[in-house]
């Protein structure tokens, strides 16, 4: 492992290479780091903290994400918790509003500021897991001297962004540890869970932002369960989770302003009114299934007479 004075030469160094800024995510941001928050790399220090009130504050304003990830943090903890890993769940300013770590590591993850409260923005402590990757709105791994500070090259640490039911970034995942047994391949193991974990908490979190909808999966990419719709009773969009916004080209505007969801999902539409007949088969068919094939059962359900109940099946050919 480099010394620390080492690392800082490292660093000035790098980020003086206009080429290795544009090929390498972390070098740029060594750069950003440098020229925007006028860090120096041969720094000791911890990350800012907030006082007790701008915390309960912080935690107050994010109570839905706290809550929708709660699940997730125990059953991650649970897989890596052992292996000397420390979770944290920040905010989309880099706050760490909850944690998950084993009492015997408690000391060591407080002393690098692992800790609810502290502040791991770029702006704070340079180059990090949950800074980058809110900088850059993507899943970064930062491998020791991979960190801007001289003060936290011991550290390892992997996360993943995630987002809110508009698609925009609104929080991080994060799994850090201090082993010095842990290379890179065990550290993109990790990082694989934490992508995976993030993605059901962006999908907890686009499920309770619109209770009472229907979730329709849009094939999409290789992970098609990111890509969601939410519909309602008369199968227009009431939000689409990003992975569905790039793959449908959809935007705030498209769903404001009352968009089908087979128009959104390019379904083979007609104007003949065959819409309307189709709409009205189903409605009877789940009706029919409802009442398990009791006609006058279901004639009473849908108000209509049992009489008129058969004339709609013929006309519709329901049986």
């Amino acid at each position: 492992m480099l010394t620390d004075r080492a690392h800082a030469e490292r660093v000035y160094a790098s980020a003086q290479q206009k080429s290795a800024a544009a090929s390498s995510p972390i070098v740029a941001s060594w750069c950003r780091c440098m020229t925007e928050y006028m860090l120096a790399p041969e720094e000791q220090r911890s990350p800012l903290r907030l006082t007790e009130q701008e915390f309960r504050e912080a935690r107050e304003q994010s109570t839905r994400l706290i809550a929708d990830a709660a699940d997730e943090l125990d059953r991650l903890f649970l897989t890596v918790g052992k292996a000397g890993c420390c979770l944290l769940l920040t905010d989309g300013n880099g706050v760490a509003l909850d944690r998950r770590g084993a009492v015997t590591d408690d000391k060591d993850f407080y002393r690098l500021g692992l800790w609810p409260g502290s502040i791991w923005s770029e702006a704070s402590i340079g180059t990090n897991g949950i800074g980058t990757a809110l900088a850059d709105g993507r899943p970064v791994a930062v491998f020791r001297d991979q960190h801007f500070l001289s003060s936290n090259i011991r550290l390892s640490c992997t996360t993943a962004p995630i987002r809110d039911h508009r698609g925009q970034l609104a929080a991080a995942l994060d799994i850090s540890t201090c082993r010095e047994d842990v290379n890179e391949m065990g550290l993109a193991i990790l990082s694989q869970a934490v992508r995976d974990a993030a993605l059901r908490i962006e999908t907890n979190l686009f499920r309770s932002a619109f209770p009472g909808a229907r979730f329709v999966m849009v094939p999409a990419g290789v992970n098609p369960t990111a890509a969601l719709l939410a519909v309602d009773k008369d199968d227009l969009v009431l939000g689409a989770t990003r992975a569905a916004r790039i793959a449908l080209k959809l935007d705030d505007a498209r769903i404001a302003a009352g968009l089908p969801a087979a128009d959104a999902l390019h379904e083979r539409r007609s104007d003949d009114g065959s819409d309307l007949l189709e709409a009205e088969r189903a409605a009877l068919r789940r009706v029919l299934s409802r009442a398990n094939g009791n006609v006058s059962q279901a004639a009473m359900l849908l108000g209509i007479s049992r009489a008129t109940m058969h004339r709609k099946m013929k006309k519709l050919a329901v049986h």
